[in-house]
């Protein structure tokens, strides 16, 4: 007999006025918060006494949620096509991860420049940030059956029954959200513990960069086992989003390398003593 992970849970907890508390709202809250407190922890080590956190932290949320509307709106047009001020409907819900994740790059962007601190800071602070983040985002994905799997008959597959989940009842699928879930956890336990000794030996910005890098490569692979609609070259919103990011890993790393050394070569030599 196939083993199969059934997942009978309502993905809604209930509804307040026109606003539906649903999992996926709660844990993606909860992710949010998660990573604010992880990336300011880590980025008080880099920099004591540093203020001006809850203006950060409102640029990336709100610049965040914004680029993850857009881009979910971008993907799904043809729902919005009919009547465009749904677009602006939130409370029926409809999110982009990657559009999040770099909403939120530039509202660090915005925040550094407004406060003269150094956005390659932010970064490497907001890379174990996102992955902590993520990963609790997913658990709420995985209660409401949103994103779809394809087929298995693996003994971890999931099947949804609950009449008001997004899953399909009877259909055993791939749990990705959950495996997207690991990848994040797997990145973050095996950087976080050398976090700070990485970072005294890179230049600012190439850690959290090899956080994202990473996870973008295995989120384009994985991805291959959803059943989202390919958007262009047969490839689907999610893998070229993850693919921007590797590119813009690859591109970077390199150039903040070289811009260390050349910084080093020409800071004034330490005098000697006599």
């Amino acid at each position: 007999m196939l083993l199969t992970i059934i997942i009978d849970l309502d993905p809604n907890l209930a509804r307040i006025g026109p606003f539906l508390i649903t999992w996926h709202g709660v844990f993606s809250v909860l992710g949010i918060l998660a990573a604010a407190r992880l990336g300011f922890w880590l980025l008080d080590k880099d920099v004591p006494n540093l203020r001006g956190t809850g203006d950060g932290l409102a640029w990336m949320v709100v610049v965040g949620l914004i680029g993850a509307r857009l881009l979910y709106v971008w993907e799904n047009f043809r729902i919005f096509s009919g009547n465009l001020l749904r677009m602006f409907a939130l409370t029926e819900g409809g999110i982009s991860q990657w559009g999040g994740l770099f909403g939120a790059m530039v509202g660090a962007y915005i925040w550094a420049r407004r406060s003269k601190f150094s956005f390659w800071k932010i970064i490497d602070a907001g890379g174990p940030g996102a992955m902590i983040g993520l990963a609790i985002g997913r658990i709420g994905d995985v209660v409401n059956g949103e994103h779809h799997g394809s087929p298995t008959n693996l003994p971890w597959g999931v099947e949804y029954v609950n009449q008001n989940t997004l899953g399909e009842p009877g259909k055993v699928v791939h749990p990705e959200v959950a495996y997207e879930m690991v990848l994040c956890l797997l990145v973050l336990g095996a950087l976080l513990p050398f976090h700070q000794r990485l970072k005294a030996r890179l230049p600012s910005g190439v850690l959290g960069l090899i956080y994202l890098g990473v996870y973008a490569a295995g989120r384009f692979f994985l991805s291959y086992l959803r059943t989202d609609p390919a958007v262009f070259l047969s490839l689907r919103q999610a893998q070229l989003a993850s693919a921007l990011m590797v590119v813009i890993a690859i591109i970077a790393i390199p150039v903040l390398f070289r811009l260390a050394r050349a910084g080093a070569a020409q800071a004034p030599a330490t005098p000697s003593r006599v």
